[in-house]
Formats: C-alpha cells, structure tokens, sequence
C-alpha cells in the first residue's frame, strides 16, 4: 500500500513566506476545515502541527538521520541525504526506475524491491553523493504482466530481460522525481517529489535518462468552475474517508507535510488514494491543465465511493446472514436444552440407535452374521463420536443404509403359467419368443418351489417393446419392478459404489434398487446395455461383469457398504438395440433373445386392439365420436411408419386424435349459446342445417339434458377417418414403394438389407460406361462401406470367371469400364449380404438379359461361389413382402431362420435356398 509523505523538497534552501509561523494558510482552506471537522481536530493544534511540520522541513536538510523526523516515523531505517545548496530543478540527469503497477505521485512514498546490484550500487552512490534522486516511470502493458500480484517479481523480470533503449522504450515519458527515502537490502523507498518528463536516454546500464522538470499550465484561481470542480472533488473525498478508514492517517500525514493544500495537490492527494488502474492513474499524472486534472480526479473518487458503497452492503449482508444463523443456532440449542429438560425430546444418538436396532430386529434372523457384526461394530463407534463431527454424519449414513436393506425379504411369487400367459398377451401382441422364455423360468420355479435369478438380453430395433415388457414380466411374477438406464454411463462408481472417504458418497444403483423396492428378488431392467460409456473414472462394463455372472452375484461386494449382498435371485432383463456393440465377455454372461420386430398384420393388429383405444382414453374422447378404418391404419403403417417397431405408429395416431379433439372443442364453444327462447329456436334450427351438412348424430339422451337444463344441444359429430382424408391429420405421405422399377432393367437387381429400424429392399445397379480394350475396370459408388467394397470386387472377380465358363468368347468384362451404384446414396451402407446380388447384376449387363422382376435375393459370396450365411431373416422377409416379391433366394444356412417365422410372414413367397452361385445363376435367369 503507498503511503504519504510530504510533496516538498526537504532542504531546499528558500523558504515559502507562507509557512511562518503566525501566517499559515493551511487552516483557512476548505479541505482542511472539512477535514478537522471529519477528524476532530481543532484549530489551535492545526497550527501547532503546521508549525511543526514547518520546523520539520528546516531540519530535513540535516543528512543525519534524526529520531524525530516525521519522515522516519514510518521505516526502521530511513536514511534522507539532501543538501542545502542544490534546488530540484538542477537535477537533469536521474536514474531511470520502472514502476510496474502504479505510478508515483507527488506526496506519495512507495516501496519498490530491486535485484540488479549494479543498479543498487548506482543509487547507493547517489545517497552518498548527496543527490538522492531517481526518475520513476510507469511501465507500458507489453512489458508487465497486469495479472501478477508482486511487483518484486515484475521489476526483476524487466530489469533482467530488457536493457537500455528496450526499456526505455516500455517506459512512458512522464514520470516522477523520486527522493530515495532509504536502502535497505533490495528494498528502495521513494518519495514523490515533482513531474518529470524524459528527453533522451544518457546510458544503459544502469539506464539514466536527461529530463526536462514539467509543471502546470497557469489557471485563474478565482475561476467560478475550477472552484465548483474543487469544492466537489472535496466532498466527494469527505465521502471516500466516511465509507473507509483506510486512508484516514494518511490525510493526517498528507495535511501535516504537504504544506499548501491547494488545486493541483488536491487532484494527486485524490487519485493517489482511488484504487483506479494504472492506465487512469498515469493519465492524472501526465495532465498538466489543473482544472481537467480535477475532473479526472472527480470520476475517479465517484467511482471509489460506489466501490465502498457496494463493499459496504455487502459485508452487512455478510454480517446479518452470519448473525442470524448464530441466533438461530443459539435458539436451537436452547430448544433442545429445554424438550430434554421435559422428556420431550431424547438424545439424538440415542434415538438414531433406537431405531437402528428396532429394524434390526424385525429381520434379525434374515441378515447375516457377518452384516449384524458391522452393524453392532458401527452403532458403538458412533456413541463415541461427538454429533458435530463429519464422521458422526458418514457413521449415520452408513447405519441406515445397512438396516434399511430388505436382508432375506424375498416376495412371494406366483408361478401360475396360464395366468403369466394371460397377462403377457394382455400387455403384448406377438414377441412369441419372449414370453415363451418367461413361461420356462416360471415352469422350472414351480416345480423346483423357488426361482433363481437369470440374466435375459432383449435385442431389437427401437419400439418393438423391450422396456415394456419388463414391466409385463414383473406383473406377471407379482414381483417388484425397478428400472435404470446404463446408456452414457462412464462412471463404475454408478455400478459398485462409491468409497465412503468421498464426501457425499453412495451405493451403487443396485444397492439403490434393493432399498427402492425391499425385496431381494426383484426384477431389474437395465436398459441401453449396448451404450454403455467409458471415462476416465473407470470403465462400466467392466464392473457389470460380476453384477451378470451368476457365479458371483451371490457375493457381489458394493464399495460404499463393503459388505457382500446376494443378488442371485434378481431377475435381470437388459435391452440393446444391436449386441455388436457389447463387450464380448459381458454378452456372454447374458441369454439374447432377438426382436425382430413387427409386421403389416401384427401392427395393424397393435394398432387398433392398443394404441387407439388407449390413445382415445388419453384424449378425452368417446370411442362412439371416432371412428378409424382398417385401410386408413394400413396406410398409415405402409406410407408413414415402416420402422420395425410401433413407437412412431402411436406418435402418429396420437396426432391424428390431438387434431380430432380440437375439432370437436371448437365446433362445441361455436354451438352453445346463453339461454333465451327466441335465441335458442334460431339457434337449433341452424344447429339442425349444419348437423345435416356434416352427418351429426344427436342422442336422445344429450337432447333431453339440454332441454333440461335450457342450453343448446351438444351435438357429437363422428369423426370418419379413411385412407382419403388421411393426409388432412397426418400430412403427405413419407414413404413411398420401395419397388423402383415395374419391369426390372438389364443391370439392376434387387437385394434385401437389414437396419436398425427392420429390414428394407436395395436395388444394386450396374451399367456400361466406355469401351477400354484389355483394361476393364470397375466403379463403385453409393457412400458404400470397407466390406460392400470388397464385395464388389469379389463380385466383379467371381463374375469374369463364370462369364468365361458360360461364353468364352464373351470379352464383355476385359474390354469395359463399368459403374456399379447402390440408390439412395446419401444414406450409408455395408454389410456382408450383398455379393450374390452384385453378381447377378453385372452377369445382367453382360449377357444384356434383365432378372425376373419379383425376384430378391440376399447372401455373401466368395471367390470359389460358396453361398454364406446373413442375418435378419425376418426383417428381409418383411420387406420382401411389403415391396410385392414373390420369389425370394435365401441362404441354404438360413434355412432353419427361416422355418421359425411365423406361417402369416412366410404365406405367398417361393423361397430358395441355395449354398453355390449356380444355383443363383439358374434361378435369376431361368436356366
């Protein structure tokens, strides 16, 4: 922090007559009686202080150090060398200091530390000298770093990294005379003496520069709007000195040296105390028009008021928050001084350890040995601790969560197979696979009398019902459900619990469930397994590994509860839309049960025997005010929803009844009306033209309360929704017929694809680009990936071969360049099921001999002609059906896939299954 001293000359050998005593103007300027007034001071000590301070600057011009000096008050060691004989203005040549932080002003002392002992010997030797004066110029912003907080560290850093002119330059111009108050060490006080301004540089090192002594531009005294600037610089600085004492000894010694409190003293005496930057503070010290200089000085004290009147309110917010939290305390603790003195209110830890050990007993014969041991362990340890500690809140924690655990609570199961049966067809239509899986875990528990866990993996596209049907399983066990979703999830401590060292540590998620539920057989469904994260605080599938082995769950250990718990007999049941993306050792720990998802008939089927009449439930509406036809759900499922599942099925038949009930809620404000009989005539009679323009239907019933209660009748108009007016609910259609070509051309054949969403038809098309002779060549387009690529070429490969054993003089293939593109080139593709069908498209092009046109074939192939395996039977099939194929080539390892589907799906399809492109080749050709 600066501090003040006087802005004097010490020992200059002329004496200002208005420092006699007897004739001090000090008393008589406003500052100085607002100041006594601020202060207490009177009059009669002023004058003896300023005679002191008079007597004070005679006695400065000893070079002996003197206990008395008031300049010296302040150090330990203060040595202030000046003489007698030399006035201020001689001193044209200073070494040149870098201040980093704020200039110096006249009056001000500041403490700058200097590591260079060449620099410290310089100004040494101008002590001994008797010429204890430096220059201090502030430092430009390229050269200090404004973030750090010590300016020992930034004076260092320039003096050792800049020299000479370079510094020079990082300097500004205008500075201070600086007297060098005292060295001590590498520490170097400076007083402010007058402004200075350099005018070229002497030497380097150290750095010595020739400056020009600047002073004030003239200005009338007696100008009305200097003294109005001055009297407000005035009050504002009363107004900085109320809101903070920090500077109040400081006026004291500022007053008791400075001598002549006039304009140009008051505007440095003010910027020198603003916390203003160094930037606003050098812009004060380099104007010379006394007036502006007063103006920057006045902004710079408003903006210290408003600072103080913040920092003011806040420590009184800080003080009455703080105050009335320990009266609060205090009352508290009086409170409960008082309910023990009554029998109210018992000790908290004996009431915590009454009802630890009430839980305990209603299970004690369930919970194991070695949990009772930790129990009994922790209840003794916590009437050791004291209720304030951080370690009473952690023992607490843990207790309750130790006995609030259903220990051997298992729920009784009903193994009833044909009421299971009931209630998973209830909830779901299809998924014969899944419900049969459950009907055999309940068949195996009837008749060992008790059920183990298991851990059972729905995989399928989204909205075929994954998560529903957990739900189903559970109602249909009467067991507890409970449900999280793993996807995202990166931290293990989610899984095993975190360490009771961590502040605001808990169990696990399972941990979490047994309490959730409190029974130790539930069924948990873990939901998005295939998205599991990975993060820097572990990796989650790595920690479900002993969750999903049946071997070790019955042990499975939770960090937060170092205990083991038995998690074999939960039910698991986990979803993933694809298992490509599990860990191998964590999938095979786990039973898979693909949903392939649901056909035409099976959504039409959903549709209209659940998703409408729960939607028409939802919305408020009648079942006898809608009425949806078959073929309006059969375009909708064909043209608007064709993903495997039926979630974007229910979005849309939730529109469509969204826009039904705001027709009905407007069509019934527009018809009801106040009572009045002329007003109502008229009203039924036009009620009764528009009831016959729209086919309104009124019952006999609503007619008769309207006649009751005076109201015109409500009419109930039923809505007819038909594929025609579809589109008015639902917009225009998104899909159209996957069958691009009614005849299919020389080079296109059609292929079957698999996706997340189901299945779907891919045209693969091939045609002649130019003729190159021996050099033919084949393009690949379609944003395809790495292994259709390298189908291609294994299909351009196997292709030459047999087009050179079916006609060898055919040279259709070594003369061509040709163009293989797969439609729909903005969506991505790949997968290993491609091979026959590009086969058969370039052999079309090179026997110029089209496909059968409801032909569709799927398999992968290799360079011998080896017909391998593919995978989603079904959803190829489905999409087979829906694009009107009627033939459809499988392969012959897919025949048992194939067998499985139900009768409805495979019903009006010729398929083949083949093991040799051969086979392919007769078929696609008619041979």
């Amino acid at each position: 922090m600066l501090k003040l001293l006087s802005s004097t000359a010490h020992g200059v050998h002329h004496v200002n007559p208005a420092h006699r005593v007897g004739s001090n103007p000090v008393i008589k300027t406003p500052l100085f009686k607002a100041l006594s007034q601020l202060t207490g001071w009177n009059h009669e000590l002023l004058s003896r202080r300023a005679f002191c301070s008079n007597q004070n600057d005679a006695a400065a011009s000893d070079p002996k150090p003197n206990a008395s000096n008031p300049e010296v008050s302040d150090t330990k060691s203060v040595v202030v060398s000046t003489t007698t004989t030399t006035s201020l203005d001689d001193y044209q040549t200073v070494i040149a200091l870098p201040l980093p932080k704020k200039p110096l002003f006249p009056g001000f002392y500041m403490p700058i530390y200097v590591k260079d002992q060449k620099l410290i010997a310089a100004l040494q030797e101008s002590m001994r000298r008797q010429t204890p004066y430096a220059g201090a110029f502030l430092l430009k912003d390229d050269s200090a770093d404004s973030s750090s907080s010590s300016s020992t560290c930034e004076t260092e850093n320039v003096l050792e990294k800049f020299k000479g002119k370079d510094l020079l330059n990082r300097m500004h111009e205008v500075g201070t005379l600086a007297q060098i108050s005292s060295i001590q060490g590498e520490q170097v006080i400076l007083i402010g003496r007058r402004r200075l301004r350099i005018t070229e540089m002497v030497s380097e090192d150290p750095l010595s520069v020739k400056v020009e002594h600047i002073k004030n531009k003239p200005y009338d005294k007696d100008d009305d709007v200097i003294k109005a600037t001055y009297f407000e610089v005035m009050s504002t600085l009363r107004d900085v000195l109320k809101t903070t004492s920090l500077w109040r000894d400081q006026v004291r010694t500022y007053t008791q040296h400075i001598g002549d409190f006039n304009y140009q003293h008051l505007a440095d005496f003010g910027a020198g105390i603003s916390g203003a930057n160094k930037h606003e503070n050098q812009g004060v010290l380099e104007e010379l028009d006394v007036h502006k200089r007063l103006e920057l000085t006045l902004d710079l004290l408003k903006k210290e008021v408003e600072v103080n009147k913040i920092q003011a309110s806040i420590a009184k917010t800080v003080e009455e928050k703080f105050s009335g939290e320990r009266r609060q305390l205090v009352l508290k603790e009086q409170l409960k001084a008082i309910k023990k003195e009554l029998g109210v209110e018992t000790d908290s830890k004996s009431t915590f350890t009454e009802k630890f050990k009430e839980r305990i007993e209603l299970n004690k014969d369930k919970i194991p040995k070695h949990v009772l041991k930790v129990i009994e362990e922790q209840l003794t340890k916590m009437q050791l601790l004291e209720t304030t500690s951080s370690e009473f809140d952690v023992t607490l924690n843990y207790l309750d969560w130790l006995t609030v655990l259903p220990w051997g609570n298992l729920s009784d199961e009903n193994f009833d197979v044909l009421r299971a049966e009931k209630i998973l067809d209830e909830d779901h239509y299809g998924l014969s696979d899944v419900k049969e899986r459950i009907l055999e875990f309940i068949a195996v528990g009837s008749l060992r009398g008790t059920s183990q866990g298991k851990i059972i993996c729905l995989s399928g596209p989204p909205g075929v019902g994954k998560t529903s049907i957990g739900r189903s399983i559970a109602r249909a066990l009467d067991r507890k459900f409970f449900r999280f979703s793993v996807g995202g999830l990166s931290d293990v401590a989610e899984i095993n619990g975190h360490r009771r060292t961590y502040i605001g540590a808990m169990p696990g998620k399972l941990v979490q469930c047994l309490k959730t539920v409190g029974t130790e057989n539930p069924i948990i469904l873990i939901d998005e397994i295939d998205k599991l994260g990975k993060g820097h605080s572990g990796d989650p599938a790595s920690a479900l590994l002993e969750v999903m082995d049946p071997e070790q769950n019955a042990n499975f250990l939770d960090h937060y509860l170092d205990v083991t718990i038995d998690l074999s007999k939960v039910l698991f049941v986990c979803t993933a839309n694809v298992i490509d993306t599990i860990p191998k050792p964590l999938l095979d720990r786990m039973e898979v049960i693909s949903l392939a998802g649901y056909i035409t008939d099976e959504k039409l089927h959903i549709a209209r025997d659940f998703l409408v009449k729960n939607t028409c439930r939802d919305c408020g509406i009648k079942p006898e005010q809608v009425d949806v036809s078959d073929a309006a759900l059969l375009s909708l499922i064909e043209n608007y929803c064709r993903e495997a599942g039926v979630r974007n099925l229910h979005k849309h038949i939730e529109k469509i009844y969204r826009k039904i009930a705001l027709k009905l809620v407007r069509q019934r404000a527009s018809t009801q009306v106040p009572e009045d009989t002329k007003t109502l005539a008229k009203t039924d009679s036009e009620s009764s033209e528009t009831s016959a323009e729209v086919s309104t239907v009124l019952t006999d019933e609503s007619a008769t309360k309207t006649e009751q209660s005076g109201v015109v009748a409500e009419t109930v108009e039923k809505v007819m929704i038909e594929e025609s007016n579809l589109a008015d609910y639902v917009g225009k259609p998104v899909f159209h017929t996957d069958k691009i070509y009614e005849k299919t051309p020389v080079g296109v054949v059609m292929g079957l694809a698999w996706t997340a969403m189901g299945g779907s038809t891919l045209y693969i098309e091939t045609t002649f680009v130019e003729e190159v002779e021996r050099k033919g060549r084949l393009r690949i387009t379609g944003q395809l990936g790495s292994v259709m690529k390298e189908s291609a070429q294994i299909a351009h490969t196997v292709a030459r071969r047999i087009m050179l054993e079916k006609e060898p003089d055919n040279l259709f293939f070594a003369n061509s360049k040709l163009h293989l593109h797969v439609p729909e080139g903005a969506t991505p593709k790949d997968g290993p099921s491609a091979g026959c069908t590009m086969i058969t498209s370039l052999l079309s092009l090179a026997m110029k001999k089209p496909v059968r046109k409801d032909l569709a074939m799927t398999g992968e192939v290799t360079l011998t002609g080896r017909i391998l395996p593919i995978g989603g039977v079904k959803e190829k099939t489905i999409a087979a059906r829906r694009s009107q194929v009627k033939m459809i080539i499988f392969p012959e390892a897919n025949r048992k896939d194939f067998d499985e589907l139900p009768e409805n799906v495979k019903e009006g399809l010729d398929v083949h299954f083949v093991d040799e492109y051969e086979q392919v080749f007769n078929l696609a050709f008619g041979y």
